[in-house]
């Protein structure tokens, strides 16, 4: 790989890369401003212009400012990128960014983070479709594998893809325990067991990492959500929003919600992220988990052991604008608190940058005002500082070759590895009388299925009374939500509403079908488990993976990240902190057959 190289020499102990990192960081903390130090507590979101140049357009920059803005004005240098362009633009936009930063009085590099974009979820709050990255399952269909060299081997590929675009920060992974069936979130989870996650915890970072024991300037540092636990929603909805903050534990399983963490941290997790939810009937502060010091100084820092960086989610402190709509801040339970008092309260908990926010000039008020002491500001820099040496962002990592992304992302070799654990992820469910796999080239009747794709495998026709058989992929049932954003969580109802039911069993009664559905929750599909003649799970698998799976070209091999339940009632009924409660479920956790052949 060639890299632009820094020929300028070392004036500075901070510059020189001969030095330890902690003489650097010492050096450096002592020649910033207060300004420059707030700058570096913000970590906003921003996205590409046209073709790989800088946005300056203030109307169509996230929060109003320009990435030019917040560089040059506001002293920040950690980016959350939003978006996607072409490998060779990502990496040349990249380049010019670090070019604003160069320009500084310090030249402080630029860390961009970026939350999950090789899988199919495309939700502008969680998650980017693969674009031009290689595609993969989503974090369900690796935990359905369950195989931590695989794990190992998909983030490995994540971390090659990501440093050729100059993107040195995953907002993942995701190791919520998903035991609240109905939770929108889950799809980017391993599911709801809680020894599974911790064992593919440990290999998904160790990929990022790459080389060696520690960080270094082949690696991509990692962001473990959501600390202590994002999983026992009330209801199953999600604190992005109001009616979702509140997390309560009746079955009395806090604690059973922080072994990934734990695993995390024993595997060198350096960035960790509280939720935005608040804790209900436990013995800490009812206050979002980003303002709770009884849950990051007490529990992570001081009980856990951490001294890494602490990253708050998204927009804790400001109201915002998303999509043109308005919405409050998830400051929940210090709404009553003032834009300053919020930022104190959670510098206090011991957060250390505050994500999705573009506010510097509010710590710089605390500290002049004599509210925030400097010496606060000089332990968050300075952790922030080290991993930016560490990832070698002062030093040769600061360009990126464009050349070299556009021959790396999405590279054939790692295509082909994303399509494979596809296949691996299928999870066979029910297989009557051995239909599976497919013999010869069936006339096939397809819903959600594209025809030009199935007619390499069989003969698509275009009624049921032609067929042999049908083949239809169905999504998890969900309830939509009226607000733009709010309609990328995919909430609520987990089984199918009587009309769609009826359609769906009527074609069975015709042909003999095979339903393979898109679990990104646990669905509620009894009737349709009871009438298919095969029915398979998949969690983010193409048309190809799953008429290869079919067909006997690949072999299913994953096994239910959890239980598929029985009815809604019993999600109604069920305790959103424990897993695995169905006494009775339509599959329990760790079902999957196989071929025999």
């Amino acid at each position: 790989m060639t890299v632009t190289t820094s020929t300028s020499p070392a004036l500075h102990p901070y510059q020189d890369p001969g030095k330890p990192v902690g003489e650097r960081v010492a050096d450096l903390l002592g020649r910033m401003t207060v300004e420059e130090k707030a700058g570096q507590l913000f970590h906003a979101m921003t996205t590409l212009g046209d073709r790989g140049e800088l946005a300056d357009d203030p109307q169509r920059a996230f929060g109003g400012f320009t990435v030019r803005q917040m560089v040059a004005e506001k002293g920040m240098t950690h980016f959350n990128l939003i978006g996607a362009a072409t490998a060779r633009e990502m990496a040349e936009w990249h380049n010019r960014v670090q070019e604003l930063a160069a320009a500084t009085r310090l030249g402080i590099p630029v860390t961009l983070s970026t939350d999950p974009r090789h899988a199919f979820t495309d939700n502008p709050g969680t998650g980017m479709a693969a674009g031009p990255f290689s595609e993969w399952p989503e974090s369900l269909g690796l935990a359905a594998v369950g195989d931590p060299e695989l794990v190992r081997q998909y983030a490995d590929t994540v971390r090659r893809e990501y440093l050729a675009v100059g993107l040195r920060l995953a907002l993942h992974p995701q190791v919520d325990l998903a035991t609240e069936p109905r939770w929108s979130r889950i799809c980017n989870t391993f599911g709801e067991d809680a020894d599974l996650t911790s064992r593919l915890v440990g290999p998904y970072l160790e990929g990022l990492r790459g080389p060696g024991d520690s960080l270094g300037p082949d690696s991509v540092s990692a962001v473990v959500k959501h600390f202590p636990g994002g999983g026992p929603q009330k209801d199953g909805e999600d604190p992005h929003f109001p009616y979702g903050r509140e997390q309560v534990y009746p079955g009395g399983l806090f604690d059973h919600h922080l072994a990934p963490f734990r695993a995390a941290l024993a595997a060198g997790a350096t960035q960790m992220m509280p939720y935005y939810g608040m804790p209900v009937g436990t013995p800490y502060e009812e206050v979002a988990f980003g303002f709770n010091r009884g849950i990051v100084t007490g529990l992570l820092r001081e009980e856990l052991g951490f001294d890494g960086i602490v990253l708050s989610d998204w927009g804790i402190i400001s109201d915002s604008d998303i999509m043109g709509e308005p919405h409050p801040a998830r400051a929940w339970g210090v709404e009553h608190l003032d834009r300053h008092e919020r930022i104190l309260k959670a510098l206090d908990a011991g957060v250390d940058q505050f994500g999705g926010e573009a506010c510097p000039e509010l710590v710089v008020d605390l500290v002049r005002d004599g509210r925030l002491p400097e010496s606060r500001l000089d332990t968050s820099v300075g952790r922030l500082l080290a991993e930016k040496f560490r990832l070698g962002l002062f030093d040769d990592r600061r360009h990126v070759d464009p050349d070299h992304a556009e021959a790396t992302v999405g590279r054939a070799d790692l295509r082909a590895l994303g399509a494979a654990a596809q296949r691996r992820s299928v999870t066979l469910l029910k297989n009557t009388d051995g239909l599976l796999p497919l013999p010869g080239r069936p006339r096939l009747f397809l819903q959600g299925v594209a025809p030009g794709t199935a007619a390499a495998y069989g003969r698509p026709v275009d009624d049921p009374a032609d067929a042999d058989l049908a083949v239809i992929r169905l999504d998890t049932p969900f309830e939509p939500r009226s607000g733009r954003f709010e309609s990328f969580f995919r909430a609520g109802r987990l089984d199918f509403a009587p009309e769609r039911l009826a359609e769906i069993l009527d074609l069975m009664a015709k042909v003999p079908t095979v339903v393979a559905v898109h679990l990104d929750r646990p669905a509620v599909i009894p009737e349709i488990a009871e009438r298919a003649h095969a029915l398979l799970a998949v969690y983010g698998a193409s048309d190809r993976a799953v008429l290869d799976v079919l067909f006997g070209r690949a072999r299913p091999e994953g096994r239910l990240p959890f239980q598929l339940p029985r009815s809604m009632a019993e999600v109604e009924q069920g305790r959103p902190d424990v897993p695995q409660e169905s006494t009775d479920p339509v599959y329990p956790f760790g079902h999957g057959l196989t071929y025999t052949a």
